[in-house]
C-alpha cells in the first residue's frame, strides 16, 4: 500500500460515520504486522503535506504498536506478531529527527513515549548512539532541535526512573546533565522580548522534570559532586527566585498556576524538597542509605539546606507583604520543606525563630474561610463537603501542608511550638475577629485537637474553650461556622475529651443534633459525622438519640446519596452497630435503601468503566479526576450491609429477609463483571451464608455465577471466593446431593486451580480446601469424583515451593482415605503401582516428624484417617502395605502426644483474638514529645517507618541481585510457620478423637487379632504410656 492510500485509511479512524471508523479500523488490524508499515507511518507523521489529524492518528497507533509488540510478552496472544528487524531499524533511526519536526504537542507527546519504550528496550546494547544522538540535538543552533533534545533527554530518564539497579541511569545523568543545566542557566539569560523567548518556560519546565525524575530512587555520584551539585543549586535557587515577566503569565490564577514558567517553578520546588527529604537530611536518613548518601547528606544539611531555608522564607516573605504572587504547589512545596526543617536538630535551630511568625502569617490565613472556599460552597456544596473532609489528604494543596506543618510541630517540638499555637488560637478568637478569622482559628483547633486533649497543661480547660468558643458557633449567622463547630466537636469527642458537667454534654449534643436539620448540606454531613462520634463514645448521648434513631439513619442515608461520600458509610456503620436492638424490625427496610445506594453507585461506575478512551488521548498523561469515587462509594455502601447483617445474625427470621433483599444486588455485581467490588459480594454472601448455616434457593443462581466467573474472568479471585464456596458446600448438601452437575463444578474448580498457570500456591491451597470440603460434608456422594480427586492430589505430590501446599495436597489423599479407605488406596495404586506406598511415606514422615501437621485440624484429620485403616477388613489391606499397617497405632498415638499442646495453643490464640479486638488504645506517645531535649534531632514512628522500608527493600534488592547471578541460597528453611485458621471450621471439629480412637482399636483387635497383637507389642514404653492416657480420656468422653 502506497503513503497516499495508507495515510487516508488512518483518516477514516476519525471520519464521523461510526461504519467507516469500523471498517478502517479492521483494515488496520488485518495490515498492521506486515514489515515495512511502521517505516510507512515514520514517513507520514513526518510529511507536512499530510492533514494533523491523521499524523496524530499515526502517532497513536505507531506508539501502541510499540509498546505492545517491540518485546512479546512471554505468552503472547497467536495475533500478536514482532515488529520486523527492518522496522525497528528505522524507528531508532528515524525517531529523534521526528521529534525535530514534529507538527504539534499532541504529535510530539506520542512520539517521545514511543521513544521511551525504544529506549527501555534497546539502551544501550542495541543502541550504543543514542547519547551522543541526543547531545548533538542539544547542541544546536536550531531552537526546535534544543527542543526535541531536551524531550529525548527526559524519555531518556523515564525509561529507567523505576530501576532499583544504578547501572544505566548514571550514565546517562554523567553524559546528558551538564549539557541540560548549560542549556537551563544560559535560558534564564535571554530576554523574554527574544523570539525564542516563548519555548524557553515549556524547555525549562522539561529539563527540571528531567532532574526531577531523575532522583525518585537514587541520586548518582555525579549529581552528588560539587561539580553537578553547585551548577544545578545556582539554577534551582534563579528559578525560585525568579520575577516570571508579567506578559508571559494569564491573569486569572488557575491558568496563571497551569503556565509553563510556574511549572517550571514547581518542579524547581520539588526538586530541593526532594534532595533534602531523600538524600540530604542525616537524622532522618534509614541506616541502609548511610554508606551511599551519608557523606552527601552531611554536606547538604550543612551547605545547601539553610541557603534553601533562607530563600525559602523570602519567598514567604514577598507572599505575605502582598509584593509577590505563589503559586499553590509552590506553597505546599515550602510547607513541605519547613516541616521537613523540624525533626533535625541542624534545620530546627534555623526554623525555631520564625514558627510564631510562620504560623501565624503564613499557616493560619491557608485556614481561614475565603472568598475561593466560598464560592464552592455556593456552587457545588457536595464538592465543599469532599474537599474540606479530605483535605489534609490532599496532595499539593496549600491546607494539607499547612496542616501538615502544624501537626509536626505539635507532636514533635511539643515543648516549643505547642502552647504558643494554643496561645495564638485564643488570642484570635478574643481579639474579636471576623466570621472567616473565626473559622480559620476554630479550623485550626479541630487540626491540634487530638493533641490537646492528649496535654496535660490544657486538656482540663477544652470543656470551658468548647462552651466558650464553639458552642455559640452553632447558632451562628454564616453557615460555615456551624459547620466548623460540628467538626471540632466530632474531633474532640473521638480524641477523648472528658466533660465535667453532663450539663455541657448535653448542650453541645442537642446543639449537633439539631445541625442534621440545617439548611446547608455542608453543614448536616458535619453534624452527622459529630453526633456519630458523640453516640459511639457517650451512652446518655446513645440514649438521648434512640427514640430518633431512624430519623437520624435516613438523614444519614439521604446524605450518603447525595455525597456518596465513604466516611458517612463509616458513621452509617457505627449508628448500626450502635443501635442494634432499634434498628432489627426495620432491618429489612433500610436493607433496602442500601442496595438502592449500592445498585445507583455500582450502575454509574459500570458506565464510567465502559466508556472508551479516545486513541487520541495520551493515557499516561490522564490523571484520575474521581472516576474511582463510585466503586469506592459502592465499596462503602457494601461494608454498611455488611454490619447491619452482622448485628441481626440472633434473629434468623430476619436475616431471610434481609438475605433476599441483598442476593439481586449480589448477582448484578457477579454479572456486570464489576470486578472491583467482588471481594466485597463475596465477603456478603460469606456472612449471609454462615450466620445462616443454609442456601436459600435464591442463592445458587451466585453459585452457578460464581463458577462460571472462575472459570472466565475471575479465576483469581479464589482467595475471595473461597468461603463461600465452603459454605455453599457444608450448608447446601441436600442440594449437592441431589445435584451431581453441581458436584462437577466443585471439583472442576479444584481441578482448575491446580492445573492452571495463572495461579500460584496459595490458589492451589484454597483449591484443596475446596476439594476437602467436599470430601467431609458429602460422604457417599463424591464416589463418582474421588478417583479424579486422588489422580488431581498425585500428579502434584512432589510439587509446590511452600510446606503450606505440599500439606495441604497430602491432605486431600489424606482426606480420601478418611472418605472411603479401601476405596481411596485402590485409586492410588491405579494411578501408579506402589503410589500407595509413596503416599504413607509421605504421610508418615509427617506424623513422626514435630512439626509437620502442626494445626489441631491436621492432627485430628490424620487420627480418624488412621483410625479408618485400622477398622479395615482383613482381605482388603493391600499386600504391599500390610507388613507396615502395624505402625497405624504407633503412628496415631505419636500424633495423640502432640494433640493437647496444639490444642492448648489454638485455645491461646482464640483468647488473644477475642482481647485484641477489646484493645485498640492509641499510642499516646505519637501524639506528643515531652521527654528529652528540646532541641535534639527528634526521631519518631514516621521515621521509623522509612527505616523499616529502607532495610526491607535493601533485602529484596539484595536477595534479587543474588537470584540474578545465582548466588541466592534461600529456600524453604525461610518459610513462615503454618499457623491456625481461627477462622476455619470443619465436620471434623464435632468428633471425638479419643473415642473414635479407642472404637477403631477395638474393631482392629476383632478383626485382625494378628495385626493387633503385632501392633501393640511393638509399642516403646512412652507410646504405652500414650495408649492408657487416650484410653482414659476416651473412657471420660463415653461418660460425658
Amino acid at each position: 500500500m502506497d503513503l497516499q492510500s495508507l495515510a487516508n485509511l488512518f483518516a477514516t479512524t476519525y471520519n464521523p460515520d461510526p461504519n467507516v471508523q469500523k471498517t478502517g479500523e479492521l483494515q488496520i488490524r488485518k495490515i498492521g504486522a506486515q514489515e515495512g508499515m511502521l517505516t510507512a507511518l515514520l514517513q507520514i507523521i513526518a510529511s507536512d503535506g499530510v492533514e494533523l489529524a491523521t499524523r496524530q492518528a499515526c502517532s497513536v497507533y505507531l506508539k501502541n504498536r510499540v509498546r505492545t509488540s517491540y518485546i512479546l510478552p512471554p505468552n503472547p496472544r497467536p495475533d500478536h506478531v514482532p515488529i520486523a528487524q527492518s522496522d525497528r531499524t528505522a524507528l531508532k533511526a528515524n525517531i529523534l529527527p521526528l521529534l525535530s519536526a514534529s507538527p504539534s504537542r499532541s504529535v510530539t507527546v506520542q512520539v517521545a513515549a514511543t521513544l521511551k519504550d525504544l529506549v527501555a528496550n534497546d539502551f544501550p546494547d542495541r543502541w550504543p548512539s543514542l547519547l551522543d544522538d541526543v547531545k548533538r540535538l542539544l547542541g544546536s543552533g536550531d531552537v526546535r532541535e534544543v527542543g526535541a533534545g531536551v524531550v529525548a533527554a527526559l524519555e531518556c530518564v523515564r525509561a529507567f526512573r523505576f530501576r532499583q539497579k544504578a547501572d544505566v541511569l548514571p550514565g546517562i545523568i554523567t553524559t546528558l546533565f551538564p549539557t541540560l543545566v548549560t542549556i537551563a542557566d544560559g535560558m534564564l539569560n535571554t530576554s523574554p522580548s527574544q523570539p525564542a523567548s516563548q519555548e524557553i518556560p515549556a524547555m525549562l519546565h522539561l529539563i527540571l522534570k528531567t532532574y526531577k525524575t531523575a532522583i525518585i530512587v537514587n541520586l548518582s555520584p555525579h549529581q552528588q559532586s560539587q561539580e553537578s551539585l553547585v551548577p544545578w543549586g545556582r539554577l534551582l535557587f534563579r528559578v525560585v527566585e525568579m520575577i516570571v515577566p508579567v506578559e508571559g503569565v494569564p491573569t486569572n490564577e488557575e491558568d496563571r498556576e497551569r503556565c509553563e514558567w510556574w511549572k517550571a517553578k514547581k518542579w524547581a520546588y520539588g526538586i530541593l524538597g526532594r534532595l533534602f527529604h531523600r538524600f540530604g537530611n542525616p537524622s532522618q536518613l534509614p541506616s541502609p542509605m548511610q554508606k551511599e548518601y551519608g557523606v552527601f547528606a552531611q554536606n547538604f544539611v550543612t551547605a545547601f539546606a539553610p541557603e534553601i531555608f533562607k530563600v525559602y522564607l523570602h519567598q514567604v516573605e514577598l507572599y505575605v507583604s502582598g509584593q509577590a504572587w505563589l503559586g499553590k504547589k509552590c506553597q505546599y512545596q515550602i510547607f513541605q520543606f519547613f516541616t521537613e526543617c523540624i525533626k533535625p536538630k541542624s534545620t530546627w535551630i534555623l526554623l525555631k525563630p520564625h514558627v510564631d511568625n510562620l504560623v501565624a502569617n503564613f499557616a493560619f490565613p491557608q485556614l481561614t474561610f475565603n472568598a475561593s472556599k466560598q464560592a464552592m460552597w455556593e456552587a457545588d456544596p457536595v464538592e465543599y463537603v469532599r474537599a474540606s473532609v479530605d483535605e489534609y489528604e490532599n496532595f499539593s494543596s496549600p491546607v494539607s501542608g499547612a496542616t501538615s506543618f502544624l501537626l509536626s510541630l505539635a507532636s514533635n517540638r511539643t515543648k516549643t511550638s505547642f502552647l504558643p499555637m494554643l496561645q495564638f488560637i485564643n488570642t484570635v478568637l478574643r481579639s474579636n475577629p471576623t466570621p472567616a478569622q473565626r473559622f480559620g482559628a476554630l479550623t485550626m483547633m479541630s487540626v491540634l485537637g487530638p493533641f490537646i486533649v492528649r496535654h496535660p497543661d490544657v486538656k482540663g480547660s477544652i470543656e470551658q474553650f468548647m462552651v466558650q468558643y464553639v458552642l455559640p458557633e452553632f447558632t451562628s449567622q454564616e453557615p460555615y461556622l456551624r459547620s466548623v463547630a460540628c467538626e471540632v466537636l466530632g474531633v474532640v469527642t473521638k480524641a477523648g475529651i472528658t466533660w465535667v458537667t453532663e450539663e455541657n454534654l448535653n448542650n453541645h449534643s442537642r446543639a449537633v443534633a439539631l445541625a442534621l436539620d440545617d439548611q446547608e448540606l455542608p453543614v448536616r454531613v458535619q453534624a452527622a459525622l459529630a453526633i456519630t462520634e458523640l453516640v459511639v463514645v457517650h451512652d446518655s448521648v446513645r440514649d438521648a438519640v434512640s427514640p430518633q434513631v431512624g430519623k437520624v439513619v435516613q438523614d444519614l442515608l439521604k446524605l450518603s446519596d447525595e455525597t456518596d461520600l465513604d466516611i458517612l458509610n463509616h458513621s452509617m456503620e457505627a449508628m448500626v452497630d450502635r443501635f442494634q436492638n432499634e434498628l432489627m424490625p426495620v432491618a429489612s427496610q433500610l436493607t433496602a435503601r442500601l442496595c438502592e445506594s449500592y445498585l445507583r453507585l455500582a450502575r454509574e461506575g459500570l458506565a464510567q468503566q465502559n466508556e472508551t478512551v479516545p486513541d487520541g488521548i495520551d493515557v499516561e498523561s490522564l490523571v484520575s479526576d474521581g472516576d474511582d469515587d463510585k466503586v469506592y462509594g459502592a465499596m462503602g455502601v457494601a461494608k454498611t450491609i455488611g454490619t447491619v447483617v452482622s448485628c441481626i445474625d440472633s434473629s434468623p427470621e430476619i436475616l431471610s429477609q434481609v438475605q433476599e433483599v441483598i442476593i439481586p444486588i449480589i448477582r448484578f455485581t457477579l454479572e456486570n463483571k464489576l470486578i472491583d467490588l467482588f471481594d466485597n459480594m463475596y465477603d456478603l454472601v460469606d456472612a449471609l451464608t454462615f450466620r445462616l448455616h443454609a442456601i436459600s434457593p435464591n442463592m445458587w443462581p451466585v453459585f452457578e455465577l460464581t463458577y462460571d466467573l472462575f472459570k472466565s474472568d475471575a479465576v483469581d479471585f479464589l482467595d475471595e471466593m473461597l468461603p463461600s464456596l465452603d459454605n455453599f458446600v457444608s450448608y447446601g448438601t441436600d442440594v449437592l446431593k441431589a445435584r451431581p452437575d453441581y458436584r462437577s463444578k466443585v471439583l472442576d474448580m479444584y481441578r482448575t486451580a491446580m492445573t492452571s498457570p495463572q495461579l500460584g500456591d496459595n490458589d492451589k491451597i484454597n483449591g484443596c480446601k475446596l476439594a476437602e470440603s467436599m470430601l467431609l460434608n458429602l460422604h457417599g456422594h463424591v464416589d463418582d469424583q474421588l478417583q479424579d480427586i486422588v489422580t488431581i492430589a498425585a500428579d502434584h505430590i512432589d510439587e509446590g515451593e511452600t510446606a503450606s501446599f505440599r500439606l495441604a495436597n497430602l491432605e486431600i489423599l489424606v482426606n480420601t482415605v478418611l472418605y472411603n479407605a479401601s476405596a481411596a488406596l485402590h485409586f492410588m495404586e491405579a494411578y501408579k503401582p506402589g503410589f500407595s506406598r509413596t503416599f504413607f511415606e509421605r504421610w508418615f514422615a509427617a506424623i513422626n516428624s514435630d512439626n509437620k501437621l502442626p494445626r489441631v485440624h491436621d492432627k485430628k484429620l490424620s487420627i480418624l484417617a488412621l483410625c479408618k485403616l485400622l477398622e479395615m477388613e482383613a482381605g482388603a489391606i493391600p499386600e504391599g502395605l500390610r507388613d507396615g499397617w502395624p505402625g497405624i497405632v504407633g503412628g496415631a498415638l505419636n500424633i495423640f502426644k502432640g494433640l493437647p499442646q496444639a490444642v492448648a495453643k489454638r485455645k491461646v490464640l482464640e483468647d488473644e483474638l477475642v482481647e485484641g479486638d477489646d484493645d485498640e488504645d492509641e499510642d499516646e506517645t505519637k501524639y506528643l514529645n515531652l521527654e528529652g531535649e528540646e532541641d535534639e534531632d527528634v526521631w519518631d514512628e514516621d521515621s521509623a517507618y522509612l527505616e523499616i522500608l529502607a532495610k526491607e527493600g535493601a533485602r529484596l534488592r539484595e536477595k534479587s541481585e543474588k537470584a540474578e547471578t545465582g548466588d541466592d541460597e534461600s529456600d524453604i528453611s525461610e518459610e513462615s510457620e503454618i499457623e491456625e485458621e481461627l477462622g476455619f471450621f470443619s465436620p471434623l471439629d464435632n468428633i471425638n478423637p479419643y473415642v473414635t480412637f479407642k472404637e477403631a482399636l477395638q474393631t482392629f483387635q476383632n478383626q485382625n487379632s494378628a495385626l493387633y497383637q503385632a501392633a501393640t507389642t511393638m509399642l516403646t514404653v512412652e507410646r504405652q504410656t500414650v495408649l492408657m492416657e487416650v484410653v482414659t480420656v476416651a473412657n471420660q468422653g463415653d461418660h460425658s
